[in-house]
């Protein structure tokens, strides 16, 4: 406790970094635990058994996590990540946002295209306002003014974000405020520490525009034979 014996106000628990060291809430942070072989696995949901380690939702922390054996000093124990685990834990994280978002649309709870975006942000407020992080930014841009303070959602690919509409490719969406979008906004957090600058992967494309009848960007045309992202 504090001094003066007043209690500290938490939102929820605090971990500790195996890299870093600080402690904090676990929002922003990975847990893993060890498996039979004692290898670390993601536990990206925190369901596993087993003594949780704590990892920030970063590419430098993932790389300096194998590069000093950060698992094994952790664990006391003989725990080696493999080489490839920052590629690995994006991979996972890319999943579980876009099945956040899949959840949503099933819930209700998220339109998609830029019309119904447009028309929903006009509604009222939002939970979220979803970008593809390669779509093109003066397309982007028009409708940030309309969100408000809303968070914006900006860590996908319009491929990905398409999955999660079951279309070809998806640039504008919204989510309503509540668990739903609470949870996307998580898995996107926890992502963007792996996909450094919303436009990194979408240089190119925010050069140019898309016409509405683009194949290469048509938010509208059902994604045959699409399926959903599977739990990780």
């Amino acid at each position: 406790m504090p001094r003066g014996g007043a209690r500290k106000e938490r939102d929820g628990p605090e971990r500790r970094c195996i890299v870093g060291g600080e402690s904090g809430p676990t929002a922003p942070l990975i847990r893993f635990v060890l498996g039979p072989d004692g290898a670390p696995v993601p536990d990206l949901a925190e369901r596993l058994p087993g003594r949780g380690l704590w990892l920030t939702a970063t590419r430098a922390a993932a790389e300096t996590a194998v590069k000093k054996r950060a698992f094994s000093r952790a664990a006391r124990a003989p725990a080696e990540a493999p080489a490839d685990l920052p590629d690995l834990l994006e991979r996972l994280l890319a999943e579980r946002a876009v099945q956040a978002v899949a959840l949503a649309r099933k819930a209700g709870l998220a339109v998609a295209g830029f019309e119904k975006v447009k028309a929903r942000l006009r509604d009222g407020p939002v939970g979220a306002l979803v970008e593809a992080r390669d779509g093109s930014e003066p397309q982007r841009a028009k409708l940030r003014p309309l969100a408000g303070e809303a968070p914006r959602l900006d860590v996908l690919t319009a491929d990905e974000l398409g999955l999660a509409f079951g279309r070809a490719s998806v640039i504008h969406a919204a989510l309503d405020s509540g668990g739903a979008a609470d949870r996307a906004l998580r898995e996107a957090l926890r992502l963007s520490g792996f996909r450094v600058g919303p436009d990194a992967a979408g240089d190119a494309a925010d050069d140019q525009t898309f016409a509405p009848g683009d194949p290469a960007r048509q938010e509208d045309a059902p994604l045959e034979g699409s399926r959903d992202i599977r739990q990780v």
